[in-house]
């Protein structure tokens, strides 16, 4: 094992380039693999470990320059949104999206493009205690970045949109949309230490189209929106009342529902909506009332 983090080590440092600001997708996976021999020497007692040979200070090392790397590009990116320059400052790194099947990996697995995010919108810890969930609320979980912008490139928001996230958590989705387009977003969110970390976000990033609010989404005014968006934040009576509030706003105009998760198969079975394309819980689903 040691050999060959002595040959990981060899091979980062006859390749200088991995500083440059281009490459933080191989700074990322250079993190990863360096990391999976320091936990390992971590876990071991200290008779075990051979720190006497260099080595692990050598990847401690590189492993410090590589992420000081990342932290000083991701300090650009924060400056240029707070510039109001957003999607420019991401978008050499964003996927290609269309709304083929093949555009975006499915699935909930994280990847470099979270990582990214985390770093560029550094979000605080919360502050108090997150309450505990009633009965057919489901425990928070971040949407994966990829799909976030998956579901930007595939909704073409304008500044007449309003997007409004249902359930918002940490506020990724309201947060990502108002880097990236002119829409306004609200989150609504029940956990009140999440709403304060997501405005906390907002504000130190200038995003002054994103505003967040603490509420049961069962009392919350949707009377505005255009877009709504659901990561499965609940299930069974409580999406059930959701979904009817929804429908009543559709009657009045056109808006669209993204979902993700298991909800898409009870939102597909509603009459009042039609699916863009197959409903999948690996991807977001998008859904146009009908008029």
């Amino acid at each position: 094992m040691m050999r060959r983090l002595q040959d990981l080590l060899d091979e980062m440092e006859r390749d200088p380039s991995l500083d440059d600001p281009d490459r933080l997708r191989d700074r990322i996976e250079a993190l990863d693999r360096l990391d999976a021999y320091l936990q390992g020497e971590e876990s071991k007692s200290e008779n075990e470990s051979r720190v006497g040979d260099g080595t692990i200070p050598r990847a401690r090392a590189i492993y410090s320059k590589l992420e000081a790397a990342n932290r000083e590009l991701y300090e650009r990116v924060r400056f240029r949104i707070q510039q109001g320059d957003g999607i420019d400052s991401l978008r050499q790194w964003l996927p290609a999206v269309d709304c083929g099947a093949a555009a975006v990996e499915k699935g909930l697995g994280y990847d470099y493009l979270d990582e990214l995010i985390g770093g560029v919108l550094q979000f605080p810890a919360p502050a108090g205690d997150v309450v505990a969930l009633a009965p057919e609320m489901v425990f928070y979980q971040p949407t994966p970045a990829r799909h976030i912008f998956d579901l930007i490139g595939r909704t073409a928001l304008t500044e007449e949109d309003l997007f409004i996230d249902l359930g918002s958590g940490l506020g990724h989705v309201p947060l990502l949309v108002s880097i990236c387009t002119r829409a306004r977003c609200i989150g609504i969110e029940l956990q009140t230490a999440y709403v304060d970390c997501a405005r906390r976000v907002a504000e130190k990033l200038n995003l002054s189209r994103a505003t967040f609010i603490q509420q049961d989404v069962r009392a919350a005014d949707l009377s505005h929106g255009t877009v709504f968006y659901l990561y499965t934040p609940f299930t069974g009576s409580i999406l059930r009342v959701v979904l009817a509030s929804l429908r009543r706003e559709g009657e009045s105009r056109e808006i669209r529902i993204c979902s993700f998760g298991p909800c898409a198969t009870q939102i597909a079975e509603e009459l009042w909506l039609q699916a863009v394309g197959a409903p999948d819980e690996g991807r977001i689903t998008m859904f146009r009332s009908r008029n």
